[in-house]
């Protein structure tokens, strides 16, 4: 799907006090309103919670664990007995509070989804295998920045370690060894913590886009991890942020997200569909592979659409799910990505959608873990569903473009805060 970011920091925007009698809060961007809600309330509570609900939390009590707000939630979450769904649902409702989220006054929005695909690869470039699988590049540099300083004209910054950067304060002309950054050079919204740029002279750069990275430009620093027999099937792959590469002796090497290259992600569906070469309907994941198969001379102007370009690191797991942003193993079906400035990390979020079916719409209703992020999730009421790897799971991935609903659900004496 998109780019993982770890923002585990959101959690501690969440401020004290709350209980369902508690009068609806309102973020400080006006339009994002948390009401709070009875278990009840939600759809199909009764029926919707499975042994993966705890399982999840468990996995997301790892960090959690840690902060007093969770203490006692997550003590508790490990002693409970897996198999008892009855229980999981009292622990539920005995410890938190559910919280509707809407924004702009709707209570609705995209829910899209995601999984971990199966490429086949080999260690060393072939005839068949000649796409690389890149780790990160050693000549991009990483400058983490304030809202303050986003808000600025010019900055200085000087290297802090490795690719790491560091602004220099009070500074608007760089001295020597340092360099200068534009601001206006790189695109910037109130998401953007770091910059991801490269050296020009003493000028810091944005990175390479993807066209440019597939024309070779930057990336010979950049080590190749895996070759890969599809191009196409390497384009998803970053744009679902993790994934397996089946070598030539049948063992498999896993890769998820290290990092990526600070530009937007754009999707080709939409572009595809502004350029009226499918409908709304057709531009799925399958869609879109329908389209370069019948297009395939067209393969490389619909991939630089989007200029974001991910770098992969290897995993030595080979069980579990893939690392999300929260730093842990996803869940198959129970793990959300979500927009941590609204749901914070590690939080459940109680999920009403439907299944991306033929027909009649079929309810989807689900205790989910906000364990992930991605570049495309972007507002209060928007998430994307991991549907777990391999084939059954990409099908469902690719078709889900769902409305749904968010209940998030905050340990008792917890407030939800939005950050602008």
């Amino acid at each position: 799907m998109l780019n993982r970011l770890l923002l585990c920091g959101s959690l501690l925007l969440l401020a004290a006090c709350s209980t369902v009698s508690t009068p609806p809060t309102s973020s400080p961007a006006d339009s994002i309103r948390y009401q709070p809600a009875a278990f009840s309330q939600l759809p199909q509570w009764d029926s919707s919670l499975a042994s993966e609900s705890l399982l999840a939390l468990r996995e997301s009590c790892r960090p959690l664990a840690g902060r007093p707000q969770w203490q006692a939630v997550c003590s508790e979450a490990a002693t409970l007995d897996a198999a008892n769904v009855d229980g999981i649902r009292r622990f539920y409702e005995s410890r938190f509070v559910p919280w509707q989220v809407s924004d702009a006054g709707k209570d609705s929005g995209l829910i899209t989804g995601y999984y971990e695909p199966l490429l086949t690869g080999s260690r060393q470039r072939s005839a068949q295998t000649p796409y690389p699988v890149y780790g990160v590049p050693q000549d991009l540099l990483l400058l983490d920045i304030s809202a303050e300083q986003r808000a600025a004209t010019q900055l200085v910054a000087r290297r802090s370690g490795g690719n790491r950067l560091q602004v220099v304060a009070g500074r608007t002309q760089p001295g020597a060894d340092e360099l200068l950054v534009t601001l206006a050079d790189f695109v910037i919204d109130s998401r953007t913590r770091t910059l991801k740029g490269r050296l020009d002279g003493n000028r810091l750069l944005p990175y390479y886009s993807r066209a440019e990275i597939n024309a070779g430009k930057g990336i010979a620093s950049a080590p190749v991890l895996a070759w890969v027999e599809d191009e196409t099937e390497l384009f998803f792959l970053q744009v679902q942020g993790s994934g397996r590469i089946q070598l030539e002796d049948g063992s498999f090497l896993r890769v998820t997200y290290a990092e990526q290259n600070g530009h937007p992600y754009k999707s080709i569906g939409r572009w595809l569909i502004d350029q009226q070469q499918l409908t709304l309907a057709e531009a799925s994941m399958q869609g879109i592979k329908g389209w370069l198969e019948a297009n395939p001379q067209r393969r490389r102007e619909l991939f630089d659409v989007n200029p974001s370009y991910v770098f992969f690191r290897t995993l030595n797991s080979s069980g579990g799910g893939p690392i999300g942003a929260l730093g842990v193993p996803l869940t198959d079906g129970h793990s959300l990505a979500v927009d941590p400035r609204y749901i914070p990390l590690g939080a459940p979020v109680y999920l009403a959608t439907t299944w991306p079916l033929d027909g009649s719409p079929k309810p989807l209703t689900r205790l989910m873990h906000a364990q992930d992020t991605g570049g495309a999730i972007r507002g209060a009421v928007r998430g994307d569903f991991f549907f777990g790897f391999g084939t059954e799971a990409g099908m469902y991935a690719g078709r889900m473009k769902q409305q749904g609903r968010f209940w998030l659900l905050l340990p008792r004496g917890m407030t939800p805060v939005a950050r602008p």
